[in-house]
């Protein structure tokens, strides 16, 4: 949206916007404050509060298309108008230390998630692919997460070291989320998870969304030569469906949820080209002998519960 991008349209080429989200059935979305891990706080606190006014804007000009939620009722309610719900989430909680009082603002604005760090360790805590600055959750990321368990807001461990989540999970008071990775038992990137975590995440009630990134799904596109990548061997479908299936067989089919990250990526999973296609996600799970209940739970269902849980 900051980049121009008018989601009122059905842009061609592109991965998200309003009239896509409405073709793919899709009734409830994550927009994410995306603050690249190069920004100082102050820096990263001031573009999250840019990001912010930009999405309320569009979002606004688009009232016949989609409004905002906070939660599973507010998501009805809009669902039932006929709307497409536009949840707020930040990713990088270094913009909560630019200013005093960011958490709560956010809170307030109606962000609901945030997202500890993103591709380098910050001050809260370690990056998957950082340094392993502090072993874990700095002193400040432990105070952090015991304010975000006070106020309601959901702690996600995406892009997190895996001493990070562990942190987090042996500090948290509230069920936790990892919004959009896959599992390291499948493909061995630095961002997946382990088992014996999501199956942690999963006993404290919480969520593993399973992401449609390449790179994520299969070692065999990460390590493809990169001088050649025309010829790269994109994932098919089947490919995120074993990651979410494996995740199910670890967490329990009410531990597991879907986090694409659709325009956080340049490339997806064959077939899942943007957002329009996610009906195929639901219909390969059918055809993988899930049932309908247990589809509604992986589609929406569970993370609206770790959402309403944090109260």
């Amino acid at each position: 949206m900051y980049r121009g991008r008018d989601f009122g349209k059905d842009n061609p080429g592109v991965q998200v916007d309003f009239p896509k989200l409405k073709r793919g059935g899709v009734t409830g979305s994550f927009f994410a404050l995306y603050i690249p891990a190069s920004m100082s706080n102050a820096e990263a606190t001031d573009y999250a509060c840019k990001l912010l006014e930009e999405t309320r804007r569009q979002v606004a000009v688009n009232g016949d298309k989609a409004a905002f939620a906070t939660d599973a009722s507010s998501m009805r309610y809009n669902a039932g108008k006929g709307l497409v719900s536009v949840f707020l989430g930040l990713e990088n909680g270094s913009a909560l230390l630019g200013r005093e009082g960011m958490l709560e603002y956010l809170y307030g604005e109606g962000v609901r998630y945030v997202t500890l760090c993103h591709s380098a360790d910050n001050d809260l805590c370690d990056s998957c692919t950082g340094n392993g600055r502090w072993g874990g959750l700095s002193a400040a990321g432990k105070e952090m997460v015991e304010r975000m368990n006070a106020l309601g807001m959901m702690v996600d461990v995406a892009h997190t070291s895996n001493d990070t989540v562990r942190d987090v999970l042996d500090i948290s008071s509230r069920p936790i989320a990892y919004t959009h990775g896959c599992c390291s038992a499948l493909c061995s990137h630095k961002r997946n998870l382990p088992d014996n975590l999501i199956r942690r995440i999963a006993e404290g009630g919480g969520v593993v969304c399973m992401s449609i990134y390449p790179c994520f799904l299969s070692d065999a596109y990460a390590d493809f030569d990169e001088d050649h990548p025309d010829g790269r061997p994109m994932p098919p479908i089947d490919l995120v469906l074993d990651h979410i299936v494996h995740a199910i067989a670890v967490a329990g089919v009410e531990g597991v949820g879907l986090g694409t990250d659709y325009d956080g990526i340049e490339a997806t999973a064959k077939g899942l080209e943007d957002v329009s296609k996610m009906p195929l996600i639901v219909d390969g799970l059918k055809n993988r002998g899930l049932s309908l209940s247990e589809i509604e739970k992986v589609a929406s269902q569970n993370l609206l519960r770790v959402i309403s849980a944090q109260k």
